[in-house]
Formats: structure tokens, C-alpha cells, sequence
């Protein structure tokens, strides 16, 4: 690498559309042997929030990186994910971040996600979602979907991580996303699954 898209571009710095910083380091673990500097919209000074207004995963993700590709004149990779329980009708879904109000934490979200669980006293089973799009200029490059099954333990797991990693149970491995390693997380995660087809996708 670099890659090559189309417009005979080559990617040597790209953008990711988010201030938080666990999620921007985990992407710049999962794009580490591209060559790519990788920015958060705090290196750039972008101080816009656009809000996530769309009814899926995908539709946020495209909203986000094509609001932001027209504040810079770099490629913007924009991520919506979240974690969808079936028991509770696919919540907290896209809503994931916002569960338990506009200044929760992660034990917030969690402990509330854990309360409403137990009282639908059914499957645990669950997935993480994770939507990627690419932009530049305010046209869309690239889009791509990864997600991963398992289900949701009875306590909080572990401390690596961020997010609802701490209950996501990975099915093939049995332990908490918080219990892996970064490497382990980065070779089954579905951000990580979402990169690889993005990857594919750019690949000449």
C-alpha cells in the first residue's frame, strides 16, 4: 500500500469521523500496515458535531463522512456501530452510545442495558454492528458492514477495551471483547471484519 482509488487518488492520510479516542486508537491498530496517517477530527480542529439522524447503522455512517469530507479536503472514513440485542428488539442498536442519556458512561450504559435484560428474562444472544463509509469531497467512496455474534454475560468481564466490550461475549472464544488483547480483538472484531472488506474493496 498506499491504496489506489479511483480519480487515480492515492490515500496517504484519511480522517476518521470521531473524537473517541478508544475508537480511534483501535482504527489506527486495525490500519497500521497501510501506510496511512491516521486523524481524528481533533487534529484537524473540526469542532462540528452532525447529528446521527438515519434508521441504520449504514445511513449514519454515510451522513457522517460525507458532512465531514466537506470540511477538508482529506478522505473521511466515518463509523456508526453498536451492539443490537435480540431479546430487547435489536436495543440499544443505533442508539447505543445515547442509551442512558446524552452524559452517561460505559458502566452507565452497561449497568442499564444489564437491568432491561433481566427483566426480558430471555436469549442473550447479540451482536456487534459495525458500519463504515468512506468520503471525499462529498462524494462516497466506499461502503461496508462487519459484524460479530455472541451473546451477553451476566456481569461486566474485563478491562481492556471501551464500550460495552466488558458483556459482549465472543462466541468462538468465550471470553469478553475486554477480556481479548488488542491483537485478538483486532483479528475478530467487527470493526476489524468491516476493515478488512473496506480494504478489499480499495485494493487495486
Amino acid at each position: 500500500m498506499p491504496l489506489r482509488l479511483r480519480g487515480e487518488w492515492n490515500l496517504k492520510q484519511v480522517v476518521i469521523a470521531t473524537r473517541n479516542q478508544g475508537k480511534l486508537r483501535e482504527f489506527r491498530s486495525l490500519l497500521s500496515e497501510t501506510g496511512w496517517k491516521i486523524l481524528g477530527l481533533a487534529d484537524l480542529s473540526i469542532l462540528t458535531d452532525h447529528e446521527e439522524s438515519g434508521r441504520t447503522f449504514a445511513e449514519n455512517a454515510r451522513h457522517k463522512a460525507l458532512a465531514y469530507s466537506l470540511e477538508t479536503d482529506l478522505p473521511v472514513l466515518a463509523d456508526d456501530s453498536g451492539l443490537e440485542v435480540f431479546a430487547m428488539a435489536g436495543m440499544p442498536g443505533i442508539y447505543s452510545a445515547r442509551y442512558a442519556g446524552p452524559n452517561a458512561t460505559d458502566a452507565d450504559r452497561i449497568e442499564k442495558l444489564l437491568e432491561e435484560l433481566e427483566k426480558a428474562a430471555a436469549s442473550r444472544g447479540a451482536r456487534f454492528v459495525c458500519a463504515l463509509a468512506l468520503a471525499r469531497g462529498g462524494d462516497l467512496l466506499v461502503e461496508v458492514e462487519g459484524e460479530c455474534h455472541g451473546e451477553i454475560a451476566l456481569r461486566p468481564r474485563g478491562t481492556n477495551g471501551f464500550g460495552y466490550d466488558p458483556i459482549f461475549v465472543f462466541a468462538d472464544l468465550g471470553r469478553t471483547y475486554a477480556e481479548l488483547s488488542e491483537g485478538e480483538k483486532n483479528r475478530v472484531s467487527h470493526r476489524a471484519r468491516a476493515v478488512r472488506r473496506l480494504l478489499e474493496e480499495l485494493s487495486d
